[in-house]
């Protein structure tokens, strides 16, 4: 058995109320006796509250507020709870009055009892398509709530998958360059292209997880992005020197896996593989300004210069794109010439509670 919506007949009770009161302004506009007007308001509240009470108890009662109402049923009742609200509403202004009956019927409403049973109706009705109209504005409200979510989910889906597409972009993109450059090993240094197969292959067994989850904590990125220096380092020895700054504090900082890796490849083979003499990238992050700041620098040859490699700002698009579908506007993506030399990407991401 559903249980009986209280606060719902809590509500309707201030909207009877309100008809009530205009029901007593009405009858004694019409009958040009203000100084009546107490009395009328008084058999008004209780006719129109005892007839409230029956007609909108066995409505909440047996249809709840929330299901449509069977009007098969309901207008019949009508038809009989009206009059015996009418007639129990009478007796108990009579009684709060003090005055006297004749015989069965109140003395107020003994005589023109019909005329007024007619006007109760006509109230009545008045009511009803108020509470009607209620009800399916309410119901139309909690229908568009339930689209609403609907439509979020789906649109979560599709965000979740496009992060998908995106992230199974970024993983082959890294695999080909790394496979390339061992192969171009093989012939040249057979022991280099040895160390780095073995460390590409601790690198992916350490990325395996985090690669296919949907989050990620800024230590977890900070230990993959080490795994992955280290991995380049073996490939370019002594060019290539790099440092992770994390603050103790941001280290439990959710975000999407993989987010910075894409940033750090770029300078790499944009910056510095192309130089001679190689570099150094600094993996930073900070709070600033309400929001992280997650800082890729390379002393390299700077944003201006031409790709080191074809497919270098796939990496750079599919980050801003991320960064669009997981966080919005309130995100964003830099990448500026460093000084004296190299390029500096900077991602802000707002910072959840």
């Amino acid at each position: 058995m559903k249980p009986f919506p209280f606060r719902r007949f809590f509500i309707d009770a201030l909207y009877v109320t309100v008809v009530n009161v205009a029901c007593a302004v009405v009858i004694t506009s019409i009958a040009g006796n203000l100084q009546r007007f107490p009395v009328v308001l008084l058999y008004s509240i209780c006719i129109g509250s005892s007839i409230f009470v029956l007609i909108d108890g066995m409505r909440l009662a047996v249809w709840g507020h929330r299901e449509r109402i069977n009007w098969k049923i309901f207008l019949p009742s009508l038809m009989v709870l009206i009059p015996i609200g009418q007639v129990a509403g009478s007796y108990l202004g009579t009684l709060v009055l003090g005055l006297e009956f004749e015989g069965n019927t109140p003395v107020m409403w003994s005589s023109g009892w019909f005329r007024d049973l007619m006007f109760t109706f006509i109230a009545s009705g008045a009511a009803l398509v108020i509470f009607i109209g209620r009800e399916r504005m309410v119901r139309a409200e909690t229908q568009a709530a339930h689209e609403r979510a609907r439509a979020e989910g789906v649109e979560r889906q599709a965000v979740e998958a496009q992060l998908r597409a995106l992230q199974a972009q970024l993983e082959p993109h890294m695999l080909f360059n790394t496979l390339a450059n061992v192969q171009g090993l093989i012939a040249i240094d057979p022991p280099r292209a040895q160390q780095m197969l073995d460390q590409l292959i601790q690198y992916l067994r350490a990325t395996l997880g985090s690669s296919r989850s949907q989050q990620t904590t800024l230590a977890q990125e900070f230990a993959l992005l080490d795994a992955y220096l280290g991995l380049m380092a073996v490939r370019m020895g002594e060019r290539l020197k790099y440092s992770l700054e994390l603050p103790p504090d941001l280290r439990a900082t959710p975000l999407p896996p993989m987010l910075l890796q894409p940033l750090v490849e770029n300078a790499i083979a944009h910056g510095l593989e192309p130089k001679v003499e190689g570099g150094h990238v600094t993996v930073s992050a900070e709070q600033r300004d309400g929001a992280i700041a997650l800082t890729v620098t390379d002393d390299g040859r700077g944003p201006d210069a031409p790709s080191g490699k074809p497919g270098t700002n796939v990496g750079i698009a599919n980050t801003r794109a991320r960064l669009q579908a997981v966080y919005g506007p309130e995100a964003s993506l830099s990448l500026l010439p460093a000084q004296p030399a190299g390029a500096i990407a900077t991602i802000l991401i707002p910072v959840t509670p």
